[in-house]
């Protein structure tokens, strides 16, 4: 009997072995903001692209942490001498997550979608900048371009080029439908978004992750406090001000590395007075960027004074053109006849970059006779009154989509931003022959902006990733806003 009694003992415990071991396989991500629906090919907001890029949709490249572009959808691809033409080959048995199969046509589709009139994607002029569509073959898709595109690959890795599936993509905003390796399974709106591991991914058995939920915290002491009981695995771009309390702690992983976000100062330039450059100008030397950097990002951030962050090809360190100066933003003020004090309206979307650094804004502007009036707004009225409308005077924004400078050159862009010469540079950016042209033409975009004072340009945003020191796959830098869900695991 007393062999038996360990005989069953240790089958028990041996039964019981495989459910302890098993691996975790859910994660829970914290976001600052919720995205106002979930199709990254028709909607501004960067907080699309954190839950579904690289997760339920996926392009022809991918754009890695390191920044370099790698085939995602493509199996390789090739490019004509004269730049003009880039032929795909396709990733063979690939399946949209509804069963229809994934062909040359789809990328036809999308693309031709994307440069459409009606088209609100953000990259519709790259789009538009392809003259022809090839997809003969099923397996293969040629684009042909009305000039050289050196950058192409790069487009094309964005989630503004994610291929959709006719059939499902007018309803891509509120039930996607992709070819990545996971779907969209609940939404609860103003509170999460959960995906569920796709078991018809081509690669599913390479997935770690089986349940991952997306949480919307937008309250920095919110956030804290939701890692700290274990509410959210991961905080990507998480609080920054109470970092040190997790560097610290051997609970906790903190990673520190940078972004493509480009925190500026945005003005509305046909709106009077801002539509002088002498006053543009005061509003620039008014600016104290270490302060701002100091006091809403714990110290991290690097000055920038153009449209590019030091990460960039071609960047110039044009912060010296307008250093802090009070007393010359007096003069400057005093030279455009402007009658003090100069009542303006500061508008701040949720982010803690904004709200905190737009207080040490209003502050240092109050210093030179301009009283800034703080309107904070939720994401959708800032998407809906700054971005579409151009009802505003000043805000705070991170544009943090890669080498986005050729939004200036856009017809109707919210800084209300129009200069032939401008938009003749974009164009020479555009149609570079090699990298050393398209460096130059970036240097000159970079100088003209700063001449013209568009905005007051801040800092590049830091990625902050503050995590369970147990979660593997982590981005330390960010060239794009992803959470890429594949590379996560636990140990």
């Amino acid at each position: 009997m007393r062999s038996f009694g360990i005989s069953i003992a240790i089958a028990a415990a041996l039964a019981a072995f495989p459910a302890l071991a098993a691996p975790k396989d859910t994660v829970s991500i914290g976001v600052t903001l919720e995205p106002p629906g979930l199709d990254p090919t028709s909607g501004a907001a960067a907080a699309i692209g954190e839950i579904v890029h690289y997760n339920i949709f996926e392009g022809l490249t991918k754009i890695n942490e390191d920044f370099a572009i790698t085939p995602l959808l493509a199996e390789k691809w090739s490019f004509s001498p004269d730049l003009k033409t880039l032929t795909f080959n396709l990733k063979k048995g690939v399946k949209f997550q509804d069963g229809e199969p994934f062909s040359s046509k789809d990328v036809k589709f999308s693309f031709e979608r994307y440069a459409a009139k009606d088209s609100t994607n953000k990259e519709k002029a790259f789009f538009a900048s392809i003259q022809a569509i090839d997809a003969s073959d099923p397996d293969v898709v040629t684009l042909t371009f009305k000039e050289p595109s050196f950058d192409a690959l790069f487009h094309l890795g964005q989630n503004t080029a994610v291929i959709l599936d006719e059939k499902s993509a007018a309803n891509e905003a509120n039930q996607p439908i992709g070819t990545g390796p996971y779907k969209l399974s609940a939404w609860n709106k103003g509170a999460s978004a959960t995906l569920d591991k796709w078991d018809g991914f081509r690669d599913a058995g390479k997935i770690a992750i089986a349940h991952a939920t997306f949480k919307f915290i937008s309250d920095p002491s919110a956030q804290a406090a939701a890692l700290l009981a274990g509410d959210v695995d991961a905080f990507p771009r998480g609080p920054i001000q109470a970092l040190p309390q997790f560097q610290g702690d051997p609970r906790f992983q903190v990673l520190i590395g940078g972004t493509e976000g480009k925190t500026i100062l945005a003005m509305n330039n046909k709106k009077k007075p801002l539509d002088d450059l002498k006053v543009r100008q005061a509003i620039a030397y008014a600016i104290d960027r270490k302060a701002i950097i100091d006091g809403a990002m714990n110290g991290l951030g690097t000055p920038i004074g153009s449209h590019l962050t030091p990460n960039d090809p071609g960047y110039v360190d044009l912060t010296g053109q307008y250093p802090h100066d009070p007393e010359k933003s007096k003069a400057l003020l005093k030279a455009a006849g402007v009658k003090l004090p100069l009542e303006l309206t500061l508008t701040l979307p949720p982010p803690d970059y904004a709200r905190k650094g737009g207080e040490i804004v209003a502050s240092e502007l109050a210093e030179v006779g301009i009283q800034a009036k703080i309107e904070n707004v939720e994401w959708a009225q800032w998407l809906s009154n700054v971005y579409k409308d151009k009802n505003y005077d000043l805000t705070i924004i991170s544009h943090v989509e890669p080498l986005d400078i050729g939004i200036y050159s856009k017809p109707g862009y919210y800084f209300n931003y129009d200069d032939p010469k401008f938009d003749a540079i974009i164009a020479r950016l555009s149609t570079a022959p090699d990298i050393d042209g398209y460096k130059k033409a970036l240097v000159e975009a970079q100088h003209k902006l700063a001449d013209d004072c568009v905005n007051a340009f801040l800092f590049q945003l830091p990625n902050v990733v503050i995590a369970d020191a147990h979660l593997m796959g982590l981005w330390k830098n960010a060239p794009i806003f992803a959470n890429d869900l594949s590379a996560l695991s636990w140990k």
